[in-house]
């Protein structure tokens, strides 16, 4: 697999769109770091990371509305293995005008673009999120 991380975001998207109650993925460090990032912001209710020996799982419960809507209405990948983008902490773009949520991996780890707009600190946009 050369993207893990446009895998994970794939199940993710997916699992929305056929209205599964969770999902699991192979487990990575970083994609656990996304799973929690993604349940502060509260676009997925909650992740936990299992190991099976030397094997790690992530399960992600998905979050939906009381009218059944999902809690992600869309979610992208941006920086890909065949074309990284990077942003200093200047040009950290806003999503949708701030209604949706940049994921950066920064020097100070995963966090969101606005975390990472108030730390004065660029990075890596993995992904955004609606």
């Amino acid at each position: 697999m050369t993207d893990p991380i446009a895998d994970m975001l794939t199940r993710i998207r997916n699992a929305f769109m056929v209205g599964h109650d969770h999902v699991e993925i192979p487990g990575s460090i970083i994609k656990g770091e996304i799973a929690r990032v993604l349940t502060e912001e509260g676009y997925v209710e909650s992740y936990k990371i299992t190991e099976e020996g030397v094997k790690k799982n992530i399960t992600i419960k998905l979050k939906y509305g009381p009218d059944g809507k999902a809690a992600v209405e869309e979610i992208k990948r941006i920086s890909k293995p065949s074309r990284r983008v990077y942003v200093g902490k200047d040009d950290i773009p806003r999503v949708r005008g701030g209604m949706g949520i940049s994921i950066l991996s920064t020097s100070n780890g995963i966090m969101t673009g606005v975390a990472a707009r108030n730390k004065r600190i660029g990075g890596e946009i993995l992904c955004t999120v609606i």
